[in-house]
């Protein structure tokens, strides 16, 4: 179950943020309505990167269809990958 609480509670921000912990953040609310995520920073790191990639795949998939898909030896080629 998610954790909220209004934020007004970070008047005592120990007991909020003693509540977060990966995979478990701490959503604040704003006169009802959801406002902040307080969340660990490996969870905020993993997440950050999850990002990145996702980003970088959607690239390449745009550019697959502008340009063109590469075969398998293409891109083994194209990274200096031999054949063993």
């Amino acid at each position: 179950m998610p954790k909220i609480k209004p934020i007004s509670d970070l008047r005592n921000y120990n007991e909020v943020l003693r509540d977060v912990s990966i995979g478990e953040p701490v959503f604040l609310t704003k006169n009802g309505r959801g406002k902040f995520a307080i969340l660990d920073i490996n969870e905020y790191e993993k997440l950050k990167a999850s990002l990145k990639l996702m980003s970088r795949l959607a690239k390449g998939e745009q550019t697959g269809k502008e340009k063109g898909w590469m075969t398998i030896e293409e891109v083994e080629a194209e990274l200096g990958i031999e054949d063993e």
